[in-house]
Formats: C-alpha cells, sequence, structure tokens
C-alpha cells in the first residue's frame, strides 16, 4: 500500500494496514540530509531530494513543501533574510499601519520566486514520487499572513481597533491564495496544508471574525479542484477546534499543548480525521521509545482512530533519528479503528 493510497482510503474510512504518519519535518530534514537550511527555503531540488529521502528512508506517507512561513509573504513585499544555515528572518518591508493595511495590493503568483519555486516543486515531487506519496502543497491562513505582513504586535492591536479593515486586507491575502493554491494542485499537489498559527492566540470571537469565513473559501476551493485540505494551527487551539472542523479540512491537526482530543472525534463529519498530537519535544525530541510509543496509542485512542500520527507541530532538529524511527513504528503498532458512523456520519448526514 503506497502512502498516497493508505492516507485517501483513511480519510474516506476504508480499512487500511495502518494509520498515516505525517511528521512535519523541515529543519529535522534538511538535517537528516545534509542541507543548508537556506537551499532548502530556496531552491526547490534540494528540498525535494531532501524529502523524497526522508520519506524513503523512514517509510513516511507523504512529503510536503512547509519550510517557512514567508513565501507569500516575499511576494506581498517583505523582505527576508536567509542565513546559511539557520531560519530565515524578515527584515522590513512591513505594512507601516492599518490605512496601508486596507490598501494591501494582491501578488500574482507566477510573477514572484518564491510562490514559482513552490509551483517548481511539487512538480518535480510529481515526476519523481508519482502517486507513491501523499504530496502536499501549503499556503498562509488568513490572520497568519497578516501577522506576517504587520508583525505580530501591530496586527493584534490592528485586530481590536479596527477589524473591518483587516477584514479588506484578509479578503485580499484569500483571493492570492486562491489562484496559488490552483497553481499547486494543477502542479500535481494532492492536498493544500493551511498554515494559520496565529490563530490559537485571538480567541474564538475573532477568530470567528477575522478567519473563519477566509479558511473555509480556501477549504471549498480546494474541494472545488478535487484535492483534499489540511489545516494546521499551532497552539491550543481548544477553544477554536470546533470551529476548525467546521471549516470542513480533511485533516485538522492537534497541538500538543490542546489537552485532549477525546471531546473532539465526534465533531468529525464523514471523511474528516485529526492529525497529532505528540509532543515534539518531551516525548518524541527526549523520550524513550516506550514513551513515544504510548503517546501515539494514546492519540488513537482519544480520536477513535480517527487520527493521522504526527507530532503536535515540528519534530525538532535536534530529535534523533533513532527516535524519530521509534516515532514512526509506533504507527505499525496502531491498529487501525473502523468507526462504522464515519462512512455514513453519526446521523446520515453528508460530507462537507
Amino acid at each position: 500500500m503506497t502512502g498516497l493510497q493508505r492516507t485517501l482510503d483513511f480519510l474516506e474510512g476504508k480499512p487500511v494496514d495502518r494509520p498515516p504518519c505525517h511528521p512535519i519535518i523541515m529543519r529535522w530534514a534538511a538535517r537528516y540530509a545534509g542541507v543548508k537550511y537556506r537551499d532548502f527555503c530556496l531552491d526547490y531540488r534540494k528540498k525535494c531530494d531532501a524529502m523524497i529521502r526522508c520519506a524513503e528512508d523512514f517509510d513516511l506517507d507523504w512529503v510536503t513543501v512547509m519550510s517557512d512561513a514567508y513565501c507569500e509573504a516575499s511576494a506581498f513585499g517583505l523582505h527576508i533574510e536567509y542565513p546559511e544555515d539557520d531560519l530565515p528572518i524578515d527584515r522590513s518591508g512591513h505594512l507601516p499601519g492599518l490605512a496601508a493595511a486596507g490598501r494591501l495590493q494582491p501578488f500574482r503568483t507566477l510573477d514572484h520566486q518564491r510562490t514559482t519555486n513552490r509551483i517548481k516543486e511539487i512538480s518535480e515531487f510529481k515526476r519523481r514520487v508519482g502517486n507513491r506519496y501523499f504530496i502536499v502543497g501549503w499556503v498562509e491562513g488568513p490572520v497568519a499572513e497578516y501577522a506576517d505582513l504587520r508583525g505580530v504586535s501591530s496586527a493584534a492591536m490592528d485586530f481590536l481597533d479596527d477589524p473591518d479593515t483587516v477584514l479588506k486586507a484578509v479578503n485580499v491575502i484569500v483571493d492570492c491564495a486562491l489562484d496559488f493554491i490552483t497553481c499547486q494542485v494543477e502542479a500535481g499537489a494532492h492536498a493544500i496544508g493551511i498554515g494559520d498559527a496565529f490563530c490559537s492566540q485571538i480567541g474564538p470571537e475573532l477568530y470567528r471574525r477575522l478567519a473563519w469565513d477566509g479558511e473555509r473559501r480556501i477549504v471549498q476551493h480546494i474541494h472545488r479542484l478535487g484535492a483534499k485540505a489540511k489545516l494546521h494551527i499551532c497552539g491550543n487551539t481548544k477553544t477554536i477546534l470546533p470551529d476548525m472542523i467546521r471549516t470542513g479540512a480533511d485533516i485538522v491537526d492537534v497541538d500538543h499543548l490542546v489537552p485532549g482530543m477525546a471531546e473532539f472525534a465526534p465533531l468529525l463529519r464523514p471523511n474528516q480525521v485529526l492529525c497529532g498530537k505528540t509532543d515534539p519535544v518531551s516525548v518524541i525530541q527526549d523520550g524513550t521509545p516506550a514513551q513515544i510509543l504510548k503517546s501515539v496509542q494514546d492519540c488513537q485512542a482519544q480520536a477513535k482512530g480517527r487520527c493521522i500520527v504526527s507530532a503536535g507541530c515540528e519534530i525538532t532538529p535536534n530529535t534523533s533519528p533513532a527516535n524519530f524511527r521509534a516515532f514512526r513504528a509506533a504507527a505499525d503498532a496502531c491498529r487501525p479503528q473502523v468507526d462504522a458512523s464515519h462512512a455514513l456520519g453519526e446521523s446520515g448526514s453528508p460530507p462537507f
């Protein structure tokens, strides 16, 4: 069974040999493959090399384009510095105020190096792995992208001072995301991830007002293109997880900071699953194989088997290959659970 088939069958509630394993590996993948992080971010061929090597060496089920949050931001005009072997840094180019945010202009996907490279990267994945792995593209969510463009502190004040102006910018961000998504799916992506990290910091009321509709539009667009949608929000999303599920995303990530998943599993509609939520530091990086296995099994139990094996967030670069291999092996130890209600819905309701 290929990683693509395993993932698609799992999403549809069909029998699989084990739950899919989709760890978020960025700095870890670069270090494991001996690629400098600047090259990992900017050279799509080297990133593909690293991601495919990890997928092959550890029998993972996906490959992704993830590296940093500044792909679209650079197209909007942020000036990003790329240290040789460290995370990118936004140096300048932030929107200077709310008035500038209200005048935000869209970018054209194929006019900018980072966005064009992402399209090339997906094409390269498709050429090299075909349908062996679940190929996942990516866009920044509306609130996360706004926070990148204004800076986190200024964005937080904007959300309170003038949410209507923020929404004008959010609509531009979403419109650009839709075009970017179309290009990625046409290049061969089976799914698109939506990263809206800052949403865990703004509370459920502002999440519903500023982010939810945009995320929902993005999910619907992905589905119209025939691809799957994954929603990733870092942090303790306990208060917004029901709304995250309501976006209709096929895969809803759960951070390790969320206390548990049991109360959210019944909210899943047909063809929706959770993904997570093993602690990437205390368990995967620093834990024993027995602790890693227990965490993965606990996640499966909480989600009634409707959970892709993953960490709550990115695998840390200091995680040993041995511990990473133990994490991957934990997926093999999880017997898939088939919930009859998954295929039909708890009340026979159709999927989103």
